[in-house]
């Protein structure tokens, strides 16, 4: 791994973080409950009254990279006609739960509990949210769970109908034998290949010592519970989709 100073992770992150300030978000910090606490990038207290009359926009990161990876090519144009909240997943960037580990606190259905008591620590009554993979799992599920409070939904590249079997060939076509394997890289080979499977973008070219730099900012962090995350999962246990209706706008890309 290379130093510090010579990281091109930490660089780009870096880059990342002013794009985000740019738009005029902060980056804060919420304790949500006695056991969690949220970071994420949102209005600042004292924002414009312009800001204010815009419509309120949650974005949910899928799995791996914190918000800021995520989202730093939309948060810009977003931010022209929405008030965003970009916030980080329990367990991802700065956010963190000491909540006992169990299926039911290591669920989707837990995380996006704690988007919803953030969104309510915020002041916030209604808006939208858009997720992408795991967090399209996250935003499937606070409509559910909020519809009285969640407008409209958007699911990008997210397997919210996945079977066990759907699962199984994913892990099998990655010549793994388990999820962890496959969602959480620990070298520059197993992010190329990881890559190479979710994304058309080919890491060919790019040196190893770059990839490993990446893969340890991305996945090194947290990784044990993060690893706890996959088990808790409840989507994809089963050969029977839980996929219900919601009431909300939907849209699935």
């Amino acid at each position: 791994m290379a130093p510090s100073f010579l990281s091109v992770a930490k660089f780009v992150e870096a880059i990342l973080r002013r794009r985000f300030s740019s738009t005029g978000l902060s980056l804060q910090t919420l304790s949500i409950d006695s056991e969690t606490t949220i970071q994420f990038w949102g209005p600042p207290p004292s924002q414009s009254p312009e800001n204010k009359q815009k419509p309120s926009l949650l974005l949910l990161h899928g799995f791996g990279p914190s918000a800021i990876w995520q989202w730093s090519r939309q948060v810009k144009p977003l931010s022209l006609a929405f008030r965003l909240y970009i916030p980080d997943l329990v367990f991802f960037g700065g956010s963190t739960t000491t909540s006992s580990c169990s299926d039911e606190n290591r669920s989707e259905m837990f995380q996006a509990s704690c988007m919803g008591k953030l969104m309510e620590k915020l002041g916030v009554e209604r808006f939208s949210v858009v997720g992408t993979s795991y967090g399209g799992f996250v935003a499937y599920n606070m409509a559910k769970m909020f519809p009285e409070k969640v407008e409209k939904v958007i699911l990008a590249s997210s397997g919210v109908n996945m079977r066990r079997s759907d699962n199984e060939a994913f892990i099998a076509r990655a010549k793994c034998h388990r999820i962890v394997e496959v969602m959480l890289p620990s070298s520059g080979t197993d992010l190329r290949r990881f890559s190479g499977m979710v994304s058309s973008r080919r890491l060919d070219f790019v040196p190893n010592f770059v990839l490993n730099d990446f893969c340890q900012k991305m996945y090194s962090e947290k990784r044990d519970e993060k690893a706890e995350l996959l088990e808790g999962l409840s989507i994809g246990r089963d050969d029977k989709t839980n996929v219900t209706p919601l009431q909300q706008e939907q849209c699935f890309q």
